[in-house]
C-alpha cells in the first residue's frame, strides 16, 4: 500500500448523515462541508436519545430547519430567530409575514415552522375533541393556549358540547385587531341550534398578554349567555387566554 496515500485519505465520518443532509465533499469541491452533516447527525441522535428536554430552543429550531436549509449552517439563524421572538413557541407561531423580515428566512423555512405549529395544535385538539370536558378541563387550557396564546390579532372561539358535555365542536367564529373582534349572538346561537349543542364556551386571546376582559368583553358576555339561556342553551364559562395564563369568567364571578 502506497504509505503516503494511506495517510492522506479521509476519515470515515463517526455519524452517518440523513438522506436530506448536506453533501459530504469537501469545501471548495462544489459541496458543503462535512461537518455540517456531522453536526447534525450529532444533534439528531442527542434529541433521539434525550428527547426535546436535552437540547435548548436555538437546537431544536435548528432540527426543524434542517430540511428547510440542507446544505447550510443553521445555527445562526436559529439563534437569530430566537433572540428576536424569545422562545421555540414564538417563532414557531409568528405570523408568515413577521418571519420573512428575517434575514434568511425564505417560503421553505415559513412552510416548515407552520408544520410543526399545525402539527401542535392537532395533537392538542385530539386530546379534547369528543371527550368530556369538563372532566378534562387541564388538556381544555393547554389546547386554548396552543392555539390561542400567540395571535397577533383577537380571535374568538366558540366550544360547543352536547348533553354529556362531550365536545362536539370547535369553531373560530370571528377575527378582529389587536384589541377587537367583533362578535355576534345571534350568530352563535344559530351555530349552537344547528350541532344540537347543549351548552358552550366561549374562547378568545388578548394578544397584550394580559387577559384582564374589558367593559367590552363583559357586556358581550352577558348578551350572549342570555341569548343563549331563551333557548334552553347553558354557558360554562368565557375564557380569555393571555401570553403566560388565562382568565375564567366563572371564576372570576362574571358569568
Amino acid at each position: 500500500m502506497d504509505q503516503n496515500r494511506a495517510f492522506g485519505e479521509m476519515p470515515l465520518p463517526l455519524f452517518a448523515p440523513a438522506p436530506d443532509d448536506v453533501g459530504q465533499a469537501p469545501p471548495g469541491r462544489g459541496g458543503s462541508p462535512s461537518y455540517l452533516a456531522d453536526h447534525r447527525a450529532r444533534l439528531r441522535e442527542r434529541f433521539m436519545s434525550g428527547g426535546a428536554a436535552a437540547l435548548p430552543d436555538y437546537e431544536m429550531l435548528e432540527l426543524v430547519l434542517f430540511r428547510a436549509i440542507p446544505r447550510q449552517d443553521v445555527k445562526p439563524l436559529a439563534r437569530r430567530l430566537i433572540e428576536l421572538f424569545g422562545d421555540f413557541n414564538r417563532v414557531v407561531t409568528a405570523p408568515p409575514a413577521r418571519l420573512q423580515q428575517v434575514d434568511g428566512v425564505g417560503p421553505a423555512v415559513v412552510t416548515e415552522l407552520k408544520i410543526v405549529e399545525a402539527a401542535a395544535q392537532r395533537m392538542a385538539r385530539a386530546r379534547v375533541m369528543h371527550r368530556p370536558v369538563l372532566s378534562g378541563w387541564q388538556a381544555l387550557l393547554d389546547y386554548c393556549h396552543t392555539a390561542m396564546a400567540h395571535g397577533e390579532i383577537e380571535e374568538f372561539r366558540v366550544l360547543f358540547l352536547d348533553r354529556k358535555n362531550i365536545l362536539i365542536a370547535d369553531e373560530a367564529q370571528a377575527r378582529g385587531t389587536v384589541d377587537h373582534v367583533p362578535v355576534y349572538p345571534r350568530e352563535v346561537i344559530r351555530r349552537a341550534l344547528e350541532l344540537n349543542a347543549s351548552a358552550l364556551i366561549l374562547v378568545h386571546n388578548h394578544p397584550s398578554g394580559d387577559p384582564t376582559p374589558s367593559d367590552a368583553d363583559i357586556a358581550m358576555t352577558a348578551r350572549i349567555a342570555q341569548a343563549a339561556d331563551s333557548m334552553g342553551i347553558t354557558v360554562h364559562d368565557h375564557l380569555i387566554i393571555g401570553k403566560s395564563r388565562e382568565l375564567s369568567f366563572r371564576s372570576e364571578g362574571l358569568l
